[in-house]
């Protein structure tokens, strides 16, 4: 037989108190750990530190500002060294930097779906959402992250090279305080929104080459459809097709639209406004729905 054990002493549960500050009720137990409630803030703080620490970022935005600054500065000479300055005497010399941002647009679109595709590719979507159980938060922080860095980053650069034109282009016009504000401003916050709608579908798609690709479908087939559609028949959908291609849209901020019909004035940036907006309303139901 087994000698019997005598009873362990019992010692009374430590009576932890609250953490200053913390809202939480007592219920037995309360960690004396300080309880800090997250918001959008720190999600935002989390999305900039992955998109500053990565190498795609840097390799992504260096070649933008490299196609957008060094075309549009050798458009600008290559046509101060051939025209005649009387032939200039008309011309807005924003207009230039027009061809560099449209080869540019290609590298916010790519950074666009990385921002999010990328994780469910390396599967770090589920630490995010473990971290940020709010995925509608998560989805605005990537927005908000992406959407400065990208306007930024074209505005600098359009600006640099609409002195640098300016300076080369000496037959050209002085341009006015509003071509000024569609050419710098308006283009960076047009390219920022054709970047965030990359994001969306970067998210709705969770695969980047595959959203990648749509997103330059959506860039250059308009206008490629367009060019081979010779019946008279289709000409109403080519027209079309040409009116509202993303490279019409751009030339729009430079009053050099490919036709006379179309998007004017300040169109091109509500059309994106109001197609990123459903792309993002979308995005969000489904990622409240899918599992990561």
């Amino acid at each position: 037989m087994s000698t019997p054990q005598p009873p362990m002493p019992q010692t009374a549960a430590p009576n932890w108190q609250a953490a200053p500050g913390s809202s939480y009720p007592q219920a037995g137990y309360t960690s004396p750990i300080p309880v800090v409630r997250t918001h959008l803030g720190h999600a935002i703080a989390s999305e900039w530190t992955k998109i500053r620490s990565v190498r795609s970022t840097m390799w992504t935005l260096g070649v933008f500002v490299l196609l957008v600054v060094g075309i549009g500065i050798a458009t600008g000479a290559l046509v101060s060294a051939n025209a005649d300055p009387d032939s200039l005497a008309g011309e807005n010399p924003l207009s230039f930097g027009f061809f560099g941002l449209l080869l540019g647009s290609m590298c916010l679109i790519t950074l666009g779906v990385l921002t999010t595709a990328s994780e469910y590719g390396t599967g770090m979507i589920r630490t995010t959402m473990v971290a940020c159980p709010s995925r509608g938060r998560v989805l605005a922080a990537k927005s908000i992250v992406f959407s400065a860095v990208a306007f930024v980053v074209t505005l600098v650069s359009s600006v640099l090279v609409a002195f640098a034109d300016i300076a080369l282009l000496d037959g050209a016009r002085e341009p006015s305080g509003g071509e000024w504000l569609k050419g710098t401003v308006g283009i960076s916050l047009y390219l920022a929104l054709l970047g965030l709608l990359s994001l969306v579908v970067g998210s709705i798609i969770r695969h980047s080459a595959g959203a990648i690709t749509i997103m330059i479908g959506l860039v250059l087939a308009p206008l490629v459809i367009a060019l081979f559609m010779f019946t008279e028949s289709l000409s109403g959908l080519r027209d079309a097709l040409f009116e509202y291609s993303i490279p019409n849209q751009l030339s729009v901020f430079y009053a050099n639209s490919l036709t006379e019909s179309g998007p004017a004035g300040w169109d091109p940036l509500w059309i994106a406004l109001g197609i990123t907006a459903a792309a993002f309303a979308g995005a969000f139901a489904l990622l409240e729905k899918r599992d990561v």
